[in-house]
């Protein structure tokens, strides 16, 4: 790949093809009879998955295999591996070896090893005996050896360097702060591969339950035709424009990455049509490549999939799928907002021209695809209207009627887009660049929105599960695939429609082996983060690293961020973003928020979680491994290295959104209502596009140093308001502690208090810190009882007992030693005080945004300088 790169070759079609290949579903496609089994092998796993997400499941499968699901999933992940994802590059493409076969099989016989000696580990306790426990780290080796296939040295490595510090962390060599006693290989594999702490943990459960069907949706959604609709509609709106096919990019980059779970795939779908033509209106084949990596790797912070990410933050944040989505909902969209404003800044500072000879108003354009998202969003939410009726008139027969009514409405799209051609893919490279024009092409796919629809239905309507939402949805793909080719034949008048049928079920099939091949590697991630997640649990590091992170940022919360930012970024080199974001997680998540308490600054988990998110997609850009530079660099004939560092330039939002979102919460939506939600999208967006001119140094016109630090400034203050109104008037007043019983009962109902908690550690010793919040609700005289807080009051000074089992305190404070010498006390008690609603401070920040934009006009009248 970077062969290629330093070349400055564009790739040819057929070996970005490969490239895709190589990197996200195997290079190695053998012909004949072996490829018949190997496809078959496919099918049947995403029929699995499909079946197993169903609500005949209990009916169709039997307990047993239910119950062993994750084993069935790791085994065809393992078995698949070893056939599609040679051992070297040297290694055989069209055929496989004869080791590949052994170990494709012994692994995925030894990952259903749980499901064959079911009873016998039962009857054991969940404990391995001498049997198990050779059998589980051959297991691991053979899983460590198809992640190494599948995604790269890195993450077998990784997953290798904490297997060892399990065994060998009672060593001399092992630093003292992170030493512990260590484990025999008996315990260690029956934590790793016998219970569900390890391998077969939380990880591989999310990635069997819910990942496969959402992926396999993006598969067969895509081998429907919707990728090529999506990237036509969005060119077809915003390619005349200034800079049209990088805003187009980005747009359709937005719009694959809802149904595409990979940056990389969704570099070189998208890319291959849209930097061609980027090139063609003056970006730099670097600029263009960064461009579409850029847009792409955005593409995984694009809630509903987010790179199978949200599906982990239900499990791990323990909150529902509706509430990650809406929390990550405004940042990946004031994201976007900011790409496209800074590819129509490099268009304007460098005066490009445009494709075609149509004339495009830029607002009406704009105000076409909001109008069309509002319309979609109306639609999404107000089908449930009809549908409760129906519901409520019949209700034995409504699934019937329903059903019927979405078919007829299939039927109907499929009429209209059968009025049209079908939408062949262009060739960007062409002498005349036609772009399409969306009043013309919109009818071809409209019938492709019906599933996303479906999805979004079930997902935020009716809040079903997402792996039942993903099969409602993929049950209704499998009757577009099979039916939207004889059915269009039809309506066109085509003789022998039927014979067009054979079409509909090799798509099918084609997308199910998709679906499958596609998920192996995020298989074999999860089950192979599993092992970290493991040993964090065995051994207690998550506590060490705590500590260690406390220790070298000096308690500055801030440079604690930052480096777990970093450590992201650094495991995120050469890790898959769902495997990254585990690791990461798992180690830092809690740091942050304990940390987060001690410093004063409650941090939402879920806050946490994206902050951790966020960092890690950052890695498929970052030099010197950003897998998505390397493949954008191969489609552009690009500097892979070069593309990489422009590409991180432009998603310097990304990077700082999530300090941003830390601080503050409302950018995620938490406890927002829909006044200020819409207050905070509209402040958010204007915050994002001015740190985005800032940072470009180009608003009206270029900008001077001082208006490009101004407007960094101006963003800084509409992001946090809170930090200058905290100034002008501090939000909370210190109470005596030997006064907190009375202030609570006196205070005002839905406000909230803050209790410093000053103690030793339990674990050194040495005198810490943290912050309880009391939401201030029901009776005054029996708040201080449901907070299950026990104080001892000794004049000034109030001293604390261990909190009850039942108090909502009693993990925040299961850190303290509260049978040591020096008591845990009261340290200070806050409690609000009158303060100005923050928004106040937005008034003259916008006024000196006005000012900016004013003297930059003034100086374009005066110069006559490009606007």
């Amino acid at each position: 790949m970077a062969e290629n790169s330093s070349e400055n070759r564009p790739l040819s079609e057929e070996e970005l093809q490969e490239l895709v290949a190589s990197t996200d579903a195997g290079a190695r496609a053998p012909a004949g009879s072996v490829g018949m089994f190997l496809a078959i092998i496919a099918v049947v796993w995403s029929v699995f998955q499909v079946i197993l997400a169903s609500p005949l499941a209990n009916y169709i499968l039997p307990g047993d295999i239910i119950n062993n699901s994750r084993q069935i999933h790791l085994a065809f992940a393992i078995f698949l591996a070893f056939m599609a994802y040679p051992a070297l590059k040297s290694s055989p493409r069209d055929y496989i070896p004869i080791q590949d076969w052994v170990m494709a099989g012994l692994g995925a016989f030894i990952a259903l090893y749980g499901f064959f000696f079911y009873q016998k580990i039962v009857d054991a306790g969940g404990l391995a005996d001498n049997t198990d426990k050779w059998f589980a780290l051959v297991g691991l080796i053979l899983l460590f050896e198809a992640a190494r296939r599948a995604l790269g040295p890195a993450m077998a490595i990784i997953a290798t360097i904490f297997l060892l510090y399990v065994f060998f962390g009672s060593s001399e060599i092992v630093p003292d702060v992170i030493r512990w006693k260590g484990a025999s290989l008996k315990k260690a594999m029956s934590h790793m591969w016998i219970t569900s702490e390890g391998v077969f943990g939380i990880a591989l459960g999310v990635s069997t339950k819910f990942v496969f069907l959402f992926v396999l949706f993006g598969a067969l959604l895509d081998k429907a035709g919707a990728g090529n609709y999506f990237i036509k509609m969005a060119f077809g709106a915003l390619g005349h424009l200034k800079g049209g096919p990088a805003k187009a990019a980005v747009v359709g980059s937005a719009a694959t990455g809802l149904i595409s779970g990979s940056s990389i795939a969704n570099v070189v779908t998208t890319g291959t049509f849209t930097i061609p033509l980027m090139k063609r209106v003056g970006f730099s084949s670097e600029k263009a490549g960064a461009v579409e990596v850029a847009s792409s790797v955005n593409g995984q912070i694009m809630p509903p999939v987010m790179g199978a990410a949200a599906f982990l933050m239900v499990e791990y944040v323990n909150i529902s799928y509706v509430e990650v989505i809406t929390h990550a909902f405004l940042p990946a969209t004031i994201s976007y907002i900011a790409l496209v404003y800074i590819v129509h800044l490099e268009a304007v500072k460098s005066n490009m021209p445009t494709l075609g000879n149509r004339v495009v108003s830029m607002g009406r354009t704009i105000g076409g695809m909001m109008a069309f998202f509002v319309g979609f969003a109306a639609l999404c939410y107000g089908v449930q209207y009809p549908v409760r009726a129906i519901i409520s008139m019949v209700p034995d027969g409504s699934g019937i009627i329903l059903s019927l009514l979405l078919l007829a409405t299939y039927v109907g799209l499929l009429k209209l887009a059968a009025s049209v051609p079908d939408l062949a893919v262009d060739d960007p490279n062409a002498k005349d660049v036609e772009l399409p024009v969306v009043g013309e092409i919109y009818r071809a796919g409209l019938y492709y929105l019906l599933p996303i629809i479906v999805l979004v239905y079930f997902l935020m309507i009716e809040q079903k599960s997402p792996g039942l939402s993903a099969f409602w949805a993929t049950s209704l793909l499998f009757v577009i695939l099979l039916t939207q080719r004889p059915l269009k034949a039809l309506f066109r008048g085509e003789e022998n429609p039927i014979s067009r049928f054979s079409d509909g079920v090799a798509d099918l099939i084609q997308g199910l082996i998709d679906g499958a091949r596609n998920m192996i590697g995020i298989g074999l991630a999860t089950a192979t983060a599993g092992v970290i997640v493991g040993t964090v649990t065995l051994t207690g590091v998550g506590q060490v690293m705590a500590d260690l992170v406390e220790f070298l940022s000096g308690g500055n919360l801030v440079l604690m961020l930052v480096m777990v930012g970093l450590l992201s970024l650094i495991l995120g080199m050469g890790l898959p973003t769902t495997a990254n974001y585990i690791v990461v997680s798992s180690l830092m998540a809690g740091v942050v928020v304990e940390l987060g308490a001690q410093s004063g600054l409650i941090v939402p988990l879920i806050a946490v979680h994206l902050f951790v998110f966020y960092f890690g997609i950052m890695a498929d850009v970052t030099p010197p491994v950003g897998l998505a530079s390397f493949a954008a660099a191969a489609v552009s004939g690009g500097d892979a290295i070069k593309t990489g560092f422009v590409a991180f330039f432009y998603s310097l939002r990304t990077v700082a959104l999530p300090f941003v979102f830390i601080f503050n919460t409302d950018l995620l939506l938490i406890d927002v209502g829909w006044a200020q939600g819409i207050l905070v999208f509209v402040i958010a967006s204007i915050a994002i596009l001015t740190f985005t001119a800032g940072t470009m140094g180009w608003f009206v016109t270029k900008s001077r140093i001082y208006e490009s630090v101004a407007l960094v400034l101006i963003a800084f203050v509409l992001f946090r308001p809170d930090f200058v109104m905290n100034r002008i008037q501090p939000p909370f007043e210190d109470i005596k502690p030997a006064a907190f019983s009375e202030a609570l009962a006196g205070a005002e109902a839905g406000g909230e208090m803050r209790l410093i908690v000053s103690g030793p550690d339990f674990d050194s010793g040495e005198i810490k810190e943290t912050t309880l919040v009391l939401p201030v609700a029901g009776d005054a005289s029996a708040r201080l009882d449901a907070t299950g807080l026990l104080l001892i009051p000794e004049g000034d000074v109030v001293k604390m007992d261990e909190p009850s089992f039942s108090s909502p305190f009693a993990t925040s404070l299961g850190s303290f030693d509260f049978y040591g010498d020096q008591p845990v006390q009261i340290a200070s008690v806050k409690a609000p005080a009158d303060q100005m609603a923050k928004e106040w401070v937005f008034i003259p920040a916008l006024i000196l945004l006005v000012l900016v934009g004013l003297l930059q006009r003034a100086r374009v009248g005066r110069t006559g300088e490009v606007s």
